[in-house]
């Protein structure tokens, strides 16, 4: 039988552009992609903590040590500069290995969206 699992989440970063006029994704910094497992163009639920909104959308790299977590799209009308949101993605696994599987997690500084 196979599970669904988190298998990566960046918890607590702050939004720091949200650009309409772009195709679709979030952009997430690449220091931030590797150390939460993540890769470009994987799917991802953003979690909104300041509006409580979720929505799903798609990984896009953006520039190493830079903090950026930009919505782009539709999604850029669900979220707003500064907001707070979590970023997760899940993977389908056997049972039996999702007993031993451990998440990525990664607690980035709020305020500037870089690895502690």
């Amino acid at each position: 039988m196979m599970i669904e699992v988190v298998k990566s989440k960046i918890h607590n970063v702050t939004v720091t552009d949200a650009n309409l006029d772009y195709v679709g994704s979030v952009t997430i910094d690449e220091d931030l992609m590797n150390a939460a497992n993540l890769i470009e163009n994987e799917k991802v639920h953003v979690l909104n903590k300041t509006t409580g909104g979720r929505l799903v959308t798609y990984v896009i790299k953006g520039r190493r040590g830079s903090g950026e977590i930009c919505l782009n799209g539709p999604a850029a009308r669900k979220t707003s500069v500064g907001d707070v949101v979590i970023i997760m993605s899940y993977a389908m696994i056997d049972f039996e290995e999702a007993k031993r599987f451990k998440p990525r997690i990664i607690f980035p500084d709020t305020a500037t969206n870089k690895l502690i």
